[in-house]
């Protein structure tokens, strides 16, 4: 895929199974490579990539003006439990707010619930008295000598990291402010966050497990991008590293190693990236994107060219599927359903007699038993071996050579046996319920954010999405599915196509009264002063960040949560249009920028936009509920303000119609869940099709970095831009 000419600059994914590295020429072009994770270490795998994939195409690392790079570092360390020693302090009486949690339950009428674990243990928990009302007003006054005696504590236990957390800090941050200063007068070196910096947000159990899991994550990302800039620059490269967040835009080294737990969701959210820029060329403005991995799979929605995003998500659920059995974290994240269906999924058979997939992982080490590197357990990968999509001749990862014989006997052992079934069919049942499970999650994730799927595309990247890309095609009912050239690294690809951006997020409470807008009255409990404040003091945050990376224009976006009054649930509203700093409106998806910023005309919150969010939110509540509620007062809880540096449009894409069918120069046998068979597919290599060329199913469209499977009524058309455009229900008749 082109991009923009301009320098070098590489995007480096580390996920669970594969690092995937790719360059980007000055011509635009890229050039990629996948790597096994080195879990020990993950700069090692980064490193060893980057030098492979320079030398390969002849690149000075001095050349190099950026690097991008998307972790799943801490992701592993909070789900692991492998961060550093922590301590939390907390205001006196609220010790146990991390543990006790909240009123709901994940298993409604199971009397035996087993709870998560907290992250931070009793013993390392700390109280401080002190105590603000919601409104930020002091009610008890801080307690320098009891905090005193709470940091004698603390030295004692030789901790690593703080983290403090005071009730309604968000409102008010002075007492966790002179924590931390006198903290760090007694320890200098020791590692601590703040929860109204982390997430100043109402509700403390999510707020407290925030700035928890950001302090337990701190060191250790801290010393990992030291060492990575280090060996980065011991090979040449003095460029800048940079960090893609969770909610899909880069920050420096220093914001990432301040701020680690908003990078949980970094490669994910290149990812979205990757496929929101490819629905923009070829103008779907409803896309549901699909990134199947080696650990594994996501699946996000995209609408208006731009992925959904939230306030809130849970890491490390202790129960598959089921919402509040996680660790709550409160950052903006590109909002996606992510399950263990990966391509090194382990495959298993229940006490039911029940084929299970996942969520554990043969990851890297040792990796699927196709691999040959000391795996036995059967995988998704192994039953995509046994059942032909993937093939020994035509794999192309590199040092890696598929094993058929290892995926036999994997496979014999843990399902067939069991089952008494033989290895295809074996292979056919692991297979079905990988894909039925990820058709299940869209499927969820398309309800809980009251979306029909009937009219969406499917953008397929990631190692794996290619080979089940046209099975949840059908399953879903989808008409169209992309797979961008480059889709085994579309992660990588996704961070070089990423803004310099920041999303500022706080709670603050003030209300519409009950009615209509137009109405008398609805403005009366309005805090147009405070609002004006709040949102002029989240943007200079935000912009503060990104500057730190860029000094390109910049772009502003506003938006509220907001609820009737007694609800616990908000609805995200945006305020206004996109605006520049200028404060000139852009329009709803306009990225172009023109002319200098002008500081004098501020964006300003007055009636006109208090009427215009009231109607914004009672039409988004009859879309999601089918009617509003008219007698409620209306409330708003969380502001949010993100900025972001403009980029340009990308370039739109003519769909190319098929005409030429081209033969294939081999075949082989593959399962066709279409026809239900074993069948003789072609095999085609995608290297070798030109625009307008199309490919008729049964067939197996190989490449590098992955495999496109289309089943006996799929075809494939190749687009200008490398794009194979596949639809269904068409045969090769119809096309010629």
């Amino acid at each position: 895929m082109a991009a923009k000419s301009g320098g070098i600059r590489i995007g480096a994914d580390v996920g669970g199974t594969f690092t995937d590295v790719v360059i980007e020429m000055p011509d635009g072009s890229f050039e990629s490579t996948k790597v096994l994770t080195t879990h020990g270490g993950p700069e090692e795998g980064i490193l060893a990539g980057i030098s492979e994939i320079a030398i390969e195409h002849d690149v000075d690392m001095a050349d190099v003006e950026q690097v991008i790079h998307g972790t799943t570092l801490a992701t592993n360390a909070l789900i692991e439990r492998r961060g550093a020693k922590t301590a939390l302090v907390t205001t006196e009486g609220f010790r146990d707010v991390i543990e006790t949690r909240t009123e709901g339950r994940f298993e409604q009428y199971d009397l035996n619930i087993v709870l998560p674990t907290p992250l931070i243990e009793r013993k390392d928990r700390f109280t401080v008295p002190e105590r603000l009302n919601a409104r930020g007003e002091v009610l008890v006054t801080f307690d320098d000598h009891a905090a005193s005696a709470v940091i004698d504590q603390i030295v004692e236990g030789c901790y690593e990291a703080v983290a403090v957390g005071f009730m309604h800090s968000y409102r008010n941050a002075m007492h966790e402010h002179r924590f931390r200063e006198m903290l760090l007068e007694r320890l200098d070196g020791v590692a601590v966050s703040i929860s109204a910096e982390v997430s100043p947000q109402m509700r403390e159990f999510e707020r407290f497990n925030t700035v928890c899991a950001n302090a337990y994550v701190q060191p250790l990302m801290a010393s990992y991008l030291l060492r990575l800039e280090q060996e980065l620059r011991v090979r040449g490269a003095h460029c800048p590293l940079y960090l893609i967040h969770s909610g899909g835009g880069l920050v420096n080294v220093a914001t990432a190693a301040a701020f680690p737990v908003r990078l949980i969701e970094s490669g994910p959210a290149g990812g979205a990236i990757f496929a929101a820029d490819l629905a923009a060329r070829y103008g779907r403005d409803r896309v549901l994107s699909y990134d199947m991995g080696g650990t594994t799979a996501k699946i996000a929605i995209i609408e208006d060219y731009t992925p959904q995003t939230a306030k809130t998500f849970e890491v490390a659920r202790t129960t598959r599927f089921k919402k509040g059995s996680g660790m709550p974290i409160s950052i903006p994240v590109i909002e996606m359903i992510e399950i263990g269906a990966g391509g090194g999924s382990i495959a298993s058979v229940d006490s039911l007699g029940q084929i299970r997939i996942g969520p554990r992982s043969a990851g890297s080490e040792p990796g699927p038993a196709a691999y040959d590197l000391g795996g036995t357990e059967p995988t998704v990968t192994d039953a995509n071996v046994q059942l032909g999509r993937l093939h020994p001749n035509t794999f192309g990862a590199k040092d890696i050579t598929l094993s058929p014989e290892r995926t036999a006997e994997a496979i014999h052992a843990a399902v067939g046996s069991k089952l008494d079934m033989d290895n295809n069919t074996a292979a056919v049942g692991i297979a079905e319920v990988v894909d039925e499970n990820m058709t299940n999650a869209a499927r969820v994730h398309a309800v809980e954010n009251g979306k029909d799927l009937a009219g969406f595309s499917m953008v397929a990247f990631g190692g794996g999405a290619p080979l089940h890309a046209s099975r949840l095609m059908d399953k879903l009912g989808l008409d169209e599915l992309f797979v961008p050239p480059g889709a085994g690294v579309g992660s990588a690809i996704g961070f070089l196509r990423a803004p310099f951006a920041y999303e500022a997020v706080r709670s603050h409470y003030t209300r519409l009264r009950p009615g209509r807008p137009g109405q008398e009255g609805l403005l009366d409990s309005f805090d147009f002063d405070a609002v004006n404040a709040v949102l002029t003091e989240l943007t200079a945050e935000a912009e503060t960040f990104v500057r730190q990376g860029t000094d390109a224009p910049l772009l502003v976006d506003r938006q509220v949560s907001m609820r009737y009054k007694g609800q616990g649930w908000e609805i995200p509203i945006r305020v206004g249009e996109p605006t520049r700093l200028d404060g000139t409106s852009t329009g709803t998806h306009q990225r172009q920028w023109s002319g200098e910023s002008d500081r004098s005309r501020e964006f300003v919150f007055d009636e006109f936009a208090a009427e215009a969010l009231g109607a914004g939110f009672t039409k988004a509540y009859e879309e999601f509920f089918g009617r509003a509620i008219d007698d409620l007062a209306i409330e708003t809880v969380s502001w949010a303000v993100r900025v972001a540096s403009v980029q340009e449009p990308p370039d739109m894409i003519e769909l190319t119609s098929a005409h030429n069918n081209v033969e294939a120069v081999a075949v082989r046998p593959i399962f066709d869940p279409v026809s239900q068979e074993t069948t003789d597919a072609g095999v085609v290599e995608r290297s070798s099709l030109s625009a307008g060329d199309s490919v008729c199913g049964p067939a197996v469209i190989i490449e590098e970095q992955t495999t496109t499977v289309l089943g006996s009524h799929h075809v494939g058309v190749m687009q200008t831009d490398g794009t194979l455009f596949v639809t269904r229900g068409r045969t090769k008749e119809a096309l010629l």
